[in-house]
């Protein structure tokens, strides 16, 4: 016979002891995570706006964004975005990256301001004061009229022209996190690629595009992924400082799901739509998986 382990002697179970520390992990995934999408996927087929009980409706919900032009508005103006901003913002990361790789007395302060976009960039205050920058009357124009580049105040965020890409600048301008995780790649390259690389007559853009370019490749390809998510999922930025305006030319699909679930009460139609914007970035994510191996770097020689 086997005397009984203590329940001490059980908590001090290895196995026993993992699964209490991750327990409140897999809690919080269920209850926060899992139900929630199990929810609205049921909600996503059927005629629900929160003060009435839902009604189930089928497919009507997905047949009627085929007759929406408003949601496929959102969705090119969201791809525009997406498109635009993200590239940039990878090429500024990088220079910035590149240019902070030679260290200096200073660099962990230059570090440090050139990071503090990406952490309040997304916050209610910038983008007020981004709307602000921009206005007839704001800080751009000034500065313009004093230099006698314009004539005349330009209407930056009520041009359907302009609008969207006073969003695209503001998104570039974040590009902190992404700069840190080029910087900590580059610092793994070593020299000696690139003393081989002069040694045979190498100049600088040759290191850069054979040796560097090549060797963050890994780094590239996933800022690639998590900038297109987040460019996918705008949302601030467009709510705060231009509202979608004008004619829906800043409409972010993000800020069209909040317009159709809270402003218009079809609950329903926006977690319909929700569900095909988590398609849709499936499906990009997938396609970089997929090309992963026909440019990022995987160690081989």
């Amino acid at each position: 016979m086997y005397a009984k382990k203590s329940l001490s002697e059980k908590i001090n179970n290895e196995k026993i002891t993992g699964l209490l520390c991750v327990s409140p992990f897999i809690f919080g995934f269920f209850l926060f995570l899992l139900v929630p999408m199990a929810i609205s996927l049921y909600y996503a087929f059927c005629e629900y706006n929160i003060l009435s009980p839902a009604k189930f409706i089928g497919l009507a919900n997905f047949k009627r964004m085929l007759t929406d032009e408003t949601f496929f508005k959102a969705l090119k103006v969201t791809l525009t975005f997406a498109l635009i901003s993200v590239p940039l913002r990878l090429t500024f990361a990088l220079i910035v990256a590149l240019v902070l790789f030679r260290g200096t007395k200073a660099t962990g302060i230059y570090r440090a301001l050139y990071y503090l976009p990406s952490i309040i960039g997304g916050s209610v205050a910038v983008s007020i004061l981004w709307k602000r920058l921009f206005a007839s009357d704001g800080l751009i124009n000034k500065v313009l009229l004093t230099l006698g580049i314009i004539d005349d105040s330009i209407m930056w965020l009520g041009n359907s022209k302009t609008a969207l890409w006073t969003l695209i600048l503001l998104a570039i301008w974040q590009f902190g996190s992404s700069m840190l995780i080029f910087l900590a790649a580059l610092k793994q390259i070593p020299t000696s690629l690139y003393e081989a690389a002069r040694v045979d007559g190498a100049n600088s853009w040759q290191q850069f595009w054979k040796i560097t370019l090549r060797l963050i490749t890994p780094n590239i390809h996933f800022n690639l992924i998590i900038q297109m998510i987040n460019g996918f999922l705008a949302f601030t930025q467009c709510l705060i400082i231009t509202q979608g305006k004008p004619m829906n030319s800043t409409l972010f699909y993000a800020v069209y799901m909040y317009q159709q679930s809270f402003d218009y009460n079809a609950t329903g139609y926006g977690t319909a739509l929700a569900w095909v914007m988590l398609v849709i970035i499936s499906i990009m994510t997938i396609i970089l998986f997929a090309t992963k191996k026909l440019w990022v770097y995987d160690g081989g020689m």
